[in-house]
């Protein structure tokens, strides 16, 4: 499993430090008897069963490296690379696209990423989102990622009815460092369209967002012409979340850092971040907006 951990990391394109780490950290806990059977038991039981307790066996794999002095960031990720070994198999069984298992796990490489930026360590802090790839019910078409979900609202949306629990795709953004174009944008909705016109049948297919790149105050931050605001105008806006003033749990989404008690530790290294920053040091609170909109009003957008 170790060689596999590494010629994953090579495919997937790991920046070479991370895959030097990384590595160097399975090696050690495959070399470790204890360490070893207490990871390949996790494997085999994912391998056994995708709808495993994966909350236990990350907790193994947190065992598991603290034998052999393997950070618990980088022992659950590299978890997660070696299941992506069985899982690239069940795609095969089910006639999934290779592209879609790549495009899929490369979001262990932008969690990679992030942790790297935020906590100093090639690893990843929220392991805990990555269950619902691995179990196959979350997938990446293209720049965006989809899973089915059920409408939280009772609304109206470009004239059509919405009743809570109606089925629904959620979307999802990953920070991958691309720009997320009106191309790449429109080339995953029709991808979704396509990938999940069985499981809808003749349902109308209704695209979700849950947000904070939908928030309230978002549209006046964002420069026109830009294409996270080009993304929110895909949205009717149904209803708006705010946080309480001084909170800022989720900075580290933008920021690449936690809040330290001081709003000017953040960097302003982009435009973005730097209008954001001032906001925040104006007073402003962050938030996150809940958005649809129907697939056969995709023409529509502009």
């Amino acid at each position: 499993m170790t060689e596999y951990a590494l010629s994953f990391m090579h495919e997937l394109g790991f920046d070479a430090e991370a895959i030097d780490q990384l590595y160097c950290d399975i090696k050690k806990i495959y070399a470790n008897e204890e360490a070893r059977d207490i990871f390949s038991k996790a494997v085999f039981e994912y391998e056994s069963n995708i709808n495993a307790d994966y909350s236990a066996l990350r907790k193994s794999a947190d065992v598991a490296g603290e034998l052999v002095g393997v950070h618990a960031y980088s022992a659950e990720l590299l978890l997660f690379i070696c299941f992506s070994k069985h899982l690239r198999e069940l795609y095969r069984e089910r006639g999934i696209s290779d592209q879609i298992w790549f495009d899929s796990m490369s979001d262990l490489k932008w969690k990679l990423w992030e942790c790297k930026a935020v906590k100093g360590i090639w690893g990843s802090f929220v392991a805990g989102w990555f269950p619902r790839f691995f179990n196959m019910t979350r997938f990446a078409l293209g720049r965006l990622q989809f899973e089915t979900t059920t409408a939280g609202d009772d609304c109206t949306v470009n004239g059509k009815e919405i009743k809570k629990g109606m089925k629904a795709l959620s979307i999802h953004i990953p920070r991958t460092l691309t720009p997320l174009t009106k191309e790449s944008r429109i080339d995953a909705y029709r991808q979704a369209i396509e990938f999940y016109a069985d499981e809808f049948g003749e349902e109308p297919i209704l695209f979700a967002c849950h947000s904070w790149l939908l928030s309230e105050e978002m549209p006046k931050i964002l420069r026109d012409g830009s294409n996270i605001k080009s993304f929110c105008e895909d949205f009717e806006i149904v209803r708006y979340e705010k946080a309480k003033p001084g909170e800022y749990g989720d900075a580290w989404r933008l920021f690449d850092k936690e809040y330290t008690g001081n709003i000017d530790d953040f960097p302003g290294d982009s435009s973005l971040r730097r209008k954001y920053k001032e906001y925040l040091k104006n007073g402003g609170v962050m938030g996150c907006g809940m958005g649809y909109f129907f697939a056969e009003d995709i023409k529509d957008i502009k």
